[in-house]
């Protein structure tokens, strides 16, 4: 399968484009040289499917007025391959040759960073979920099953790129060859399988790895001739690592964290900013190239985020914002963050940096009303029939909600278990809530009451994912139910699945459907309407809710749950009209509507 694998390599060779002003990056021995000099590479990473089209340049313009040359930017293989076979590498934000483009018409070189795994707490890792309906799939390995998957991928996004090289006049500098690897495993072939898949495809440039800065994953992480990015790399003591494991090719702060990640029911990330700041001046000092991870995060909208897990029980899904502490806000915003660093890199480089451009306007809406408008019980399409409980993936379905449905024959209350439930379960009894089940700590059980009102008493069982694990050892990570439910230690047999994916497709025809009084069962849509004068990005809080989903004119928000700390959800003003606009609350604990409305921070 292997020779297979080389033999499609031999096919995807790239045609050289003409273009204007080309110039060579290249790899020296301690820095990079473009035509044949050295250059600093100070580098803020952007990820173009974490924010809106129209917010694209003046993101690029946020970056650069902060002192940056370069863009970095992650590519998620399954943001572009929208179904198997199926990639759209043209539309909204999915538009990367545009993205890159705009980078080099505001003087930016890129570094691009198009997986195929990335991590960025973005779902999967960027790995397409239906990788996961192969019972024993293997990622990030030569897994022939993988590896077929990866090879079109590779293929599409090169046709997008080829012509945006630096060789070509374009402002791709280097590309990174996966992500991280050596945190993850050892497969020294798929790496460099990975790196001849890109060359017959037409990348010319450098490439470069990126692994944190220890004698085993660079070993297992990094390749020969190519240059070394270290996550992060602020000390002397670092570099020397690197250059131990290469001497021959430069070393660069591949990812410099001005801030972090925060997960539901954690305090906001706010590292301290004293040891970014030495960490900036080392480099700086130095003359060592290095890129901000990130230096604008964005946001996780609809089933984006992704997840940590690091044991089995373990389970922290991400928050819908991305804004990740970082120098620019998720609504765009300087923070002090960022005039701190624009400061020190003013001053080391010496150069004079451009303005910043105009802030993007924000708003607060009227407070809005909303009605109790439709169930999700009202709403289920056709049951797939299933032995035992199969999960989201089976059957197509990337997250969303999964409802099972089963008679309880013999054991009838008592101690019921579901058996890896990924990740949030409601459990009801002939209709009647009864209890909730979340997959960390592994505490999966709950007290089945006696009820003689049925025979056999119907247990249904609604299931949420929340983000599929994107780092480490438990990547594979299925969504619902994945392996089985006891009662009193009995397997239940003989269920009835119903598919909720809760994509904007669905709630769109799900609130067509008229049903009259909407059921009074957990898992109830909301509605309002308000009208705006003039448009602007806003947030909306979510405070009075439990627990779900919001939709603005059709856009899905992302999650909210009331622990925290995220309370609201960054609206950009793009999918907001004059006049009157549609607000869409799914929650799947509230039953009576409640208020909400539009404000200009995400911290008032």
């Amino acid at each position: 399968m292997r020779k297979i694998i080389f033999l499609f390599l031999l096919l995807f060779t790239g045609s050289v484009i003409d273009a204007q002003r080309p110039v060579t990056f290249t790899l020296g021995k301690e820095e990079f040289l473009l035509n044949g000099k050295p250059v600093q590479l100070i580098s803020g990473e952007i990820h173009p499917a974490r924010i809106p089209r129209e917010y694209w340049r003046h993101r690029i313009q946020m970056a650069k007025a902060m002192g940056c040359n370069t863009i970095a930017a992650y590519i998620f293989w399954n943001y572009h391959e929208i179904k198997p076979g199926v990639f759209d590498f043209k539309t909204g934000n999915r538009n990367i040759a545009e993205f890159v483009r705009i980078c080099q018409q505001e003087g930016m070189w890129v570094l691009f960073r198009p997986g195929p795994y990335v991590c960025a707490e973005w779902d999967f890792g960027g790995l397409p979920v239906s990788l996961l309906k192969i019972p024993d799939i293997k990622i990030r390995c030569m897994d022939p099953r993988y590896m077929k998957a990866v090879v079109p991928y590779i293929r599409k996004l090169a046709e997008e790129v080829r012509s945006l090289q630096c060789i070509y006049g374009g402002p791709i500098v280097m590309v990174q060859v996966e992500n991280e690897y050596g945190s993850y495993g050892n497969d020294r072939e798929y790496m460099e399988t990975l790196r001849q898949l890109w060359v017959a495809n037409g990348i010319r440039v450098p490439f470069y790895t990126a692994d944190g800065p220890t004698p085993y994953m660079l070993e297992a992480g990094s390749l020969d001739g190519a240059a070394i990015g270290l996550d992060s790399g602020g000390s002397e003591a670092d570099f020397q690592q690197a250059r131990k494991k290469n001497p021959l090719v430069p070393a660069f702060s591949s990812e410099t964290y001005p801030g972090w990640l925060t997960h539901w029911g954690e305090k906001w990330q706010r590292p301290d900013t004293n040891s970014l700041k030495k960490e900036v001046e080392y480099l700086l000092q130095h003359k060592k190239s290095l890129n901000f991870y990130v230096i604008h995060g964005g946001t996780n909208f609809g089933f984006t985020a992704g997840a940590n897990a690091f044991s089995p029980t373990a389970y922290q899904p991400d928050i819908t914002s991305y804004d990740y502490d970082a120098p620019i806000s998720e609504q765009g915003l300087p923070t002090a963050k960022y005039f701190m660093l624009r400061r020190l890199i003013a001053q080391y480089t010496g150069k004079k940096l451009p303005d910043l451009p105009a802030p993007v306007k924000a708003i607060v809406t009227p407070q809005i009303s909303m009605e109790n408008i439709q169930s999700v019980w009202n709403v289920l399409p056709p049951p797939v029939l299933t032995p035992q409980p199969v999960p989201m993936e089976k059957l197509d379905q990337n997250q969303g909600l999964m409802l099972y449905r089963t008679e309880l024959i013999g054991h009838k209350s008592g101690k019921l278990t579901i058996w890896e439930p990924h990740d949030y379960a409601l459990v009801f009894l002939n209709g009647k809530f009864i209890d909730t089940v979340f997959r960390d700590g592994g505490k999966w059980t709950v007290d089945l009451p006696k009820d003689s009102s049925l025979k056999n008493p119907i247990l249904d069982i609604l299931v949420e994912g929340m983000g599929h694990i994107n780092f480490a050892q438990f990547m594979i990570d299925r969504k619902g139910i994945t392996d089985r439910v006891t009662l009193n230690g009995m397997t239940l047999m003989n269920w009835k699945q119903y598919p909720l994916p809760m994509d904007e497709a669905f709630v769109k025809k799900a609130l067509q459907k008229k049903t009259g009084k909407p059921d009074n069962r957990n898992g109830q849509f909301f509605r309002g309407y308000f009208t705006l004068e003039e448009t602007g990005d806003t947030f909306f809080d979510l405070s009075n809710y439990v627990k779900g989903m919001v939709y603005v004119n059709g856009h899905n928000l992302g999650r909210y749950w009331y622990i925290g700390p995220q309370q609201r959800l960054y609206c950009p003003a793009s999918w907001l009209k004059k006049g009157k606009n549609e607000i869409v609350v799914f929650d799947l604990h509230k039953n009576e509507p409640a208020d909400l409305w539009g404000v200009q921070s995400m911290n008032e």
